[in-house]
């Protein structure tokens, strides 16, 4: 039997982890060489125009630029069935594991039928970014996160949601092996979107510490305060915890209890975790109560982590240079 190397685009290989005396014990998976083929495929197409990619792309997108502030020249057809292309391309080079543009990506994304001048030069700003760091490696680390209990907030709430029980697959296979921890990390930029003043969400979902999932998108619904477009993320994540859950018991994988999940608002960490916190905005009811039935079920429990260790804000808005590249190299290598 040999080890695959390359599968759908994506480099697949054995990896050591510093001060980890188990020698090339981890896999990874990288999108090196689909990223260079893609930046080579845009500088062909450059070059025929005598034009260049940017040579100091420090971060995707250049600093306080706003898509949906845009007013330059709108594109032709060409050259709009063109950005379509490239976005397409980085859309694949996201789900091979480029996390770090996701957000970006999906800001561009909102104006495939009608993009502009400033959408095509944010989009090839990109692929010099990609052109600059294009080494990514995603680590399948099993190693399990030692978190402090404490920070977690340990509730009665059968008088609150009785008889609630997870919902668990019908004919799930026999659990083997050890038991896997699930992590996640959520977050939500407040109306960001200053036409629409919509939020837009980020999650990551991980294994022990093996990053499996990640989303970034902008919300359906317009709040009034950061504690309504946080609520909702984490709404959201309890449904993509709920499915991982289900997926990791119906393969026999057994889960290491409930899914920590972290978020940086300290109010709706509250209302989340204290059985008797009461919510005050009724148009949040149904996430309010699809999140707190999640902990009277032992699905999840929440913590408050900083904004500045919350990994999941690279997903939710595009950051300076020196804050994109911090929270980068804690997801990537």
């Amino acid at each position: 039997w040999e080890a695959p190397v390359k599968y759908l685009g994506v480099n697949i290989g054995r990896y050591s982890i510093p001060g980890d005396a188990r020698k090339d014990h981890h896999w990874f998976m990288s999108s090196d060489g689909y990223v260079k083929a893609a930046v080579r495929a845009v500088e062909d197409k450059l070059a025929k125009c005598d034009k260049v990619l940017y040579s100091k792309a420090r971060s995707p997108m250049s600093s306080g630029y706003r898509p949906e502030l845009d007013v330059s020249a709108e594109l032709n057809a060409d050259q709009t069935q063109y950005y379509q292309e490239l976005i397409g391309v980085l859309h694949w080079a996201i789900e091979l594991g480029r996390v770090d543009i996701h957000v970006n990506v999906a800001l561009l994304s909102q104006y495939l039928a009608n993009p502009r001048a400033g959408h095509m030069d944010q989009v090839l700003r990109i692929f010099a970014y990609l052109k600059k760091h294009d080494r990514s490696k995603l680590v399948f680390d099993d190693t399990p996160v030692a978190w402090d209990e404490s920070c977690f907030n340990p509730a009665e709430w059968e008088d609150f949601y009785p008889g609630a029980k997870e919902n668990l697959p019908p004919d799930p296979l026999e659990p083997r092996g050890n038991p896997v921890q699930t992590n996640c990390f959520v977050d939500a930029n407040h109306a960001g979107d200053q036409v629409t003043r919509r939020s837009h969400t980020g999650i990551l979902l991980y294994l022990n510490t093996a990053l499996v999932s990640w989303f970034s998108k902008r919300q359906n619904t317009v709040e009034s305060a950061s504690f309504g477009s946080e609520f909702i993320a984490l709404k959201i994540a309890v449904e993509q915890i709920h499915a991982l859950r289900c997926k990791l018991r119906m393969m026999g994988i057994p889960l290491d209890g409930e899914t920590n999940v972290f978020c940086d608002n300290q109010a709706v960490v509250i209302n989340s975790s204290f059985p008797e916190s009461q919510l005050k905005k009724k148009h949040l009811s149904i996430c309010y109560h699809i999140v707190r039935q999640a902990c009277a079920t032992k699905a999840i429990q929440i913590a408050k982590t900083h904004t500045d260790y919350n990994l999941s804000d690279l997903l939710t808005k595009s950051l300076n240079a020196d804050k994109h590249f911090t929270l980068r190299r804690m997801i990537l290598r």
